[in-house]
């Protein structure tokens, strides 16, 4: 995405996405576009063109800004970065306002573009979208560690380090990284908190683990990192919320479900 265009690819890919179009609802600040749902009206992003000097920062003229909707995780994990500030006139505790002239790269603008389109929709169309806030997974596996690949098939079962927020019944979608670097496996979470004793040879500290089967495998060639990086999702050093528009397009892919 150019520099210049970078606002109105957005307001590209969210109506291709989600059938959103910006409503303007200022005369004072025809330039700025609100983006909400359809049902509850909530925002889930707003673009706007605002003086540099409004958001503390040096330097005369405007910059082009997105402010989103984060949990208080993502807000301490973004702000400390560069591209990222306190929201401009929106609650800073749960909104974050990202800069759209080049400073973030736009697989992160997007991420967060659709997380905000999760965290802010209500329950009948989570439901029916099948969004499932922090059931569904995707998480690392790292083939100098451990070669999944070699053991895990189908119908398979493994026992696999456990993050914290993991439960019974939540889905884990595994991305193998490189030299594979694509989501290779979508797995059932079977049990939790399985105490591990084994000593390991690489220092990692493994605690717990969590049994997993293999619901489905993915060629290595379906969802590789460049088409998780088209819905902002890219450098999965850890345990990532599965954004609803790319499970959709495994789906799509993977004959899940069909294109309508």
């Amino acid at each position: 995405m150019a520099k210049q265009n970078l606002t109105r690819q957005l307001f590209d890919y969210v109506l291709t996405q989600y059938g959103t179009k910006p409503e303007y609802l200022w005369k004072n600040h025809p330039d700025y576009g609100v983006l909400r749902h359809v049902d509850n009206r909530k925002w889930y992003a707003i673009m706007m063109n605002v003086e540099k000097s409004s958001l503390g920062l040096s330097g005369v003229g405007k910059l082009p800004v997105m402010n989103v909707k984060c949990t208080p995780e993502m807000l301490s994990l973004f702000l400390p970065q560069a591209g990222f500030l306190p929201a401009y006139h929106m609650n800073k505790n749960h909104w974050l306002t990202v800069l759209l002239d080049g400073s973030v790269e736009k697989d992160t603008v997007l991420f967060l573009l659709n997380a905000s389109f999760d965290l802010t929709a209500t329950r009948q169309v989570k439901k029916q979208l099948g969004i499932a806030r922090y059931t569904e997974w995707i998480v690392p596996a790292n083939p100098k560690y451990y070669d999944v690949e070699k053991d895990l098939r189908e119908g398979g079962e493994i026992h696999w380090k456990q993050s914290n927020n993991i439960a019974v019944d939540d889905i884990v979608y595994m991305y193998v990284t490189e030299p594979t670097g694509a989501i290779r496996y979508k797995c059932l979470v079977l049990e939790v908190n399985i105490p591990y004793h084994k000593k390991r040879t690489d220092n990692l500290q493994v605690k717990r683990v969590m049994k997993i089967r293999c619901l489905k495998e993915y060629d290595k060639t379906l969802i590789p990192r460049a088409k998780m990086a088209q819905f902002g999702l890219t450098a999965v050093r850890g345990p990532r919320h599965m954004l609803h528009a790319l499970k959709q397009e495994i789906a799509m892919l993977s004959g899940e479900v069909s294109e309508s």
